[in-house]
């Protein structure tokens, strides 16, 4: 069976937060940027684009940020910044690092090697019940043991917004070094790393900036932190550059800004759903799931119907409290270049696909019955994943 093949136009792309569409003109960059690379190899490219690769780019990179374009390196990813920033410090036993459930496996991994190789202890900020950081436990346990806080600025499971102002005024007074992971809010929210109060700020290309894969950016306050993550491509790197020009010119025309109360508003609506949004504040994207429908054939029927959406697992997440179980979800996101139309035509679709899989559910009952069985002690007609294990395993100070 062949693939199924999406047009541009005739899809509603709500996956920003896991690969954002490229606009024409950054593409246009990266395709020309390769097939001069293609032509002439990467030296003669990287000479074309002269002062795009060492300076322009730096300079974008620097307005977002709010510094100056002399601390900004590019890199592969936001991922690949942080371990290369924060694998090499000096920590000892007597030393702890403080992360949240909203980390994602990447920086976990690094933060776990990290923890293995000092023998420092790893501990977990806590969540209020309405699901926000906790911040008087900051409060009452920051000491100068902490040596690390590492705080993800937009959760990537279901986009909570962590209070990363106010943590980092609530750390600076101390001796900690304050990484925020911006992956899920560049290109979004405002990102300013002094009223921030970060000493690294790590970030992808291609989510909500829509630039290309495998490209990324960090300031690192200078006298603070050593490391050099690898550099993209120059293609990639130039390409980078146009979606930051991009993102910079679009930022100032006007736009839908009631995507997302409306994609709750229809989440809301839909029988069955679970919505998925611990926190006082979401931005950009919700997750949800179904209590009868597995997430993997609900992003599969959305995506007969030109909806596109990801389907996310545990594993990306293992301290979010809706990873335990090894439960799986279904998120959304959306962005500028969405409409309210897209919105509209994915709650019919979702409508569609629940109503397909209850037909679905129902047939195989009425198979079951006529077969002269019963359903006491058969599996269902969906069936789940048994749990087993997962990528990292944690043993977290608590």
């Amino acid at each position: 069976m062949n693939a199924p093949t999406y047009h541009r136009e005739r899809t509603a792309h709500l996956n920003t937060a896991g690969t954002g569409r490229m606009p024409d003109g950054v593409r246009a960059v990266l395709t020309a940027c390769t097939a001069h690379d293609d032509r002439f190899g990467t030296r003669a490219l990287e000479e074309h684009l002269g002062g795009v690769l060492h300076t322009e780019v730096h300079g974008r990179i620097g307005a977002l940020l709010g510094v100056p374009a002399e601390d900004t390196v590019l890199t592969t990813g936001a991922a690949e910044a942080f371990d290369a920033h924060v694998r090499g410090m000096e920590l000892g036993p007597g030393d702890r690092i403080w992360t949240t459930p909203y980390e994602g496996v990447a920086h976990l991994t690094t933060l776990c090697a990290l923890r293995d190789r000092t023998r420092c202890r790893l501990e977990v900020v806590p969540l209020r019940t309405d699901g926000d950081l906790d911040l008087d436990w900051m409060r009452a346990h920051i000491d100068e043991d902490v040596a690390l806080v590492s705080v993800v600025h937009v959760s990537s499971a279901c986009g909570t917004v962590s209070p990363v102002a106010q943590v980092g005024k609530l750390l600076a007074p101390h001796r900690a070094r304050y990484a925020v992971d911006a992956s899920h809010s560049a290109g979004q929210l405002p990102v300013d790393a002094a009223r921030i109060g970060a000493h690294l700020v790590t970030a992808d290309g291609w989510r909500f900036l829509r630039g290309p894969e495998a490209t990324g950016f960090a300031y690192a306050a200078p006298g603070v932190w050593d490391g050099r993550p690898q550099a993209p491509a120059p293609a990639a790197a130039a390409a980078l550059n146009a979606a930051l020009a991009h993102h910079t010119a679009a930022s100032s025309l006007p736009y839908e800004d009631d995507l997302l109360p409306r994609l709750r508003a229809a989440l809301e609506r839909a029988p069955g759903v679970e919505l998925l949004a611990p926190g006082r504040e979401q931005a950009g994207m919700l997750a949800f799931r179904h209590g009868e429908v597995p997430a993997a054939r609900i992003r599969r029927g959305l995506a007969r119907r030109g909806v596109v959406l990801r389907k996310t697992v545990a594993q990306e997440n293992p301290l979010h409290p809706a990873a335990q179980g090894g439960a799986t979800a279904v998120r959304a996101s959306v962005h500028h270049d969405n409409t309210a139309q897209d919105i509209d035509r994915f709650e019919q679709a979702l409508r569609d696909v629940l109503r397909e899989e209850r037909d679905i559910a129902a047939a195989a009952g009425e198979a079951l019955t006529a077969a002269g069985g019963d359903d006491f002690g058969r599996p269902s007609a969906y069936r789940t994943k048994p749990a087993g294990r997962g990528h990292l395993t944690l043993h977290l100070a608590t």
